[in-house]
């Protein structure tokens, strides 16, 4: 989901720092009408293509299941999704560790093959 710029933020010393929506320029929803993300029906079918290749979709699946996010399509999923998600795997802390974890660990063993997170996730419960 968009809605921050892609400009890093920088600490005093210049080093970038990560927070968790500095994604979020970076993902192809940003040009999207949010309007069309937050659908129900088959609609939510469409929404979530806009999702496939974006290169920040663990980021942003991450986020909103950190957050608790109840509406709308992000990081490819529903809410009804997420809240599926959420019943399965009570106790994840941090589902952005999670994710960036499943992501390397699939990465490691498919030869750097880029890897979608909620694919791997899925496959793993």
């Amino acid at each position: 989901m968009a809605g921050r710029s892609c400009w890093p933020n920088r600490g005093r010393d210049g080093t970038e720092v990560i927070t968790d929506t500095d994604w979020s320029g970076r993902g192809l929803c940003k040009s999207a009408d949010p309007d069309e993300l937050f659908v129900e029906g088959a609609a939510q079918n469409r929404a979530k293509a806009v999702c496939t290749g974006c290169p920040v979709r663990t980021e942003c699946l991450a986020y909103a299941l950190d957050q608790r996010i109840e509406h709308g399509i992000w990081g490819g999923m529903t809410e009804r999704e997420r809240r599926a998600l959420l019943r399965r795997r009570p106790t994840v802390t941090s589902w952005q560790r999670l994710l960036e974890t499943a992501r390397l660990e699939h990465e490691r063993y498919a030869g750097d093959r880029p890897a979608d997170a909620a694919r791997v996730l899925y496959e793993a419960c």
